[in-house]
């Protein structure tokens, strides 16, 4: 079998580390470890005299209480602290399916999961969130594709790349998908407290069907990608059998990492690290959208609801990929690239930055546009 790679992970290897500004990264500006321990100097002597040992391997309980608590009648046995949301993905690809399932997942998408199903030899198949509708779920899509054969139907919401929220009779619609075939739903909710519209959460899967399996990350909303700290919700009987094979993969994260994510969704540290996230996505979108209207003819665009990133379709005759390669050749600036996503002519733009570095970024952006028209 022919292996596929992951497009969009694959490039941001190569060139993530090589341009001036890299407008890939769909989190916010990273928090310092300073920031994140101010005032606490209990805990940062706390994390010089931590011996650098293994801890537990599915997660300290102080973690996964904290992790149980944002998910409504979840408790701790309930979760599984992974090395970032990538493995929690590929873990449960392992764990829930055999060769040959069925995979139904959305479109566009964050396409770990579509790559690892066809690397895993599983039938995927596909529905839609309509460009031409704001990107709201295809329920039509939707239905066709779930049949008989499919154990599981995998989303990212807010999704990535569009920063759109499935609304609650679209996520009905995909429980009662769901439901009506016995599929696992894996809810990939890595963006759940990065909305930009609203103060409200957006709602878990969890708790609306007995089989969901619900991924977070302290990556996205939080401004800690750097911990590579991840999890999964599930049943218990279903964490065990994760848990196995999370013994094959990477054994354990890293002391230091529970520690601080512990510490991050603590009830008092929490809510000032999605506020923290919020500002950024809520002051930057403003300049990307400012810029885009400048030049309507060129860009056409639903803004995005959460995320610190858009979905943005452009108006040239040039392939996303060949752009994206300009950008960082003449512009050294670095953005998604519309394939990556399964949709050409178009690019994911993150702007959670300062203000400045938006602004450079644009005008750099700018030129090389120009230079195409």
């Amino acid at each position: 079998m022919t292996f596929i790679p992951f497009d969009l992970e694959y490039t941001q290897s190569v060139w993530e580390q090589e341009v001036d500004i890299n407008l890939t990264e769909s989190g916010v500006h990273p928090i310092s470890l300073e920031q994140l321990l101010a005032g606490n100097e209990q805990l940062a002597s706390k994390l010089m005299r931590t011996e650098l040992n293994y801890p537990h391997v599915n997660g300290i309980p102080e973690l996964r209480d904290n992790i149980a608590a944002l998910y409504d009648g979840a408790v701790s046995d309930n979760v599984l602290v992974t090395v970032g949301a990538a493995e929690a993905n590929n873990l449960i690809m392992n764990t829930m399916l055999e060769p040959g399932d069925r995979v139904v997942t959305q479109t566009p998408t964050y396409k770990q999961v579509w790559g690892l199903a066809l690397n895993y030899g599983h039938d995927v198949r596909s529905f839609r969130l309509q460009s031409e509708s704001g990107w709201a779920l295809d329920s039509d899509e939707l239905n066709a594709a779930v049949d008989a054969s499919t154990k599981l139907i995998a989303l990212v919401n807010p999704n990535n790349p569009t920063g759109y929220i499935l609304t609650e009779p679209e996520m009905d619609a995909i429980v009662a998908a769901a439901d009506r075939v016995g599929a696992w739903i894996l809810a990939d909710e890595v963006y759940r407290g990065a909305e930009r519209v609203q103060e409200a959460e957006t709602p878990s899967f969890w708790g609306r069907y007995d089989k969901v399996l619900a991924v977070g990350s302290m990556s996205k909303a939080y401004g800690l990608p750097g911990l590579r700290i991840g999890w999964v919700v599930a049943p218990t009987n279903c964490i065990d059998d994760i848990w196995r094979r999370h013994e094959y993969t990477t054994i354990t994260a890293t002391v230091l990492s529970n520690i601080l994510a512990a510490y991050a969704l603590s009830p008092d540290v929490r809510p000032r690290l999605l506020q923290r996230s919020r500002d950024y996505i809520r002051n930057g979108f403003p300049v990307l959208q400012s810029w885009m209207d400048s030049q309507s003819d060129l860009f056409s665009y639903t803004p995005s609801m959460a995320s610190a990133v858009s979905f943005i379709r452009y108006h040239l005759d040039i392939n996303s990929t060949e752009l994206m390669e300009r950008l960082i050749r003449e512009a050294s600036v670095f953005v998604g690239a519309g394939d990556s996503f399964g949709m050409d002519r178009h690019l994911r733009i993150a702007f959670g930055q300062e203000r400045s570095v938006l602004e450079d970024a644009f005008s750099r952006i700018q030129r090389v546009l120009e230079s195409l028209q």
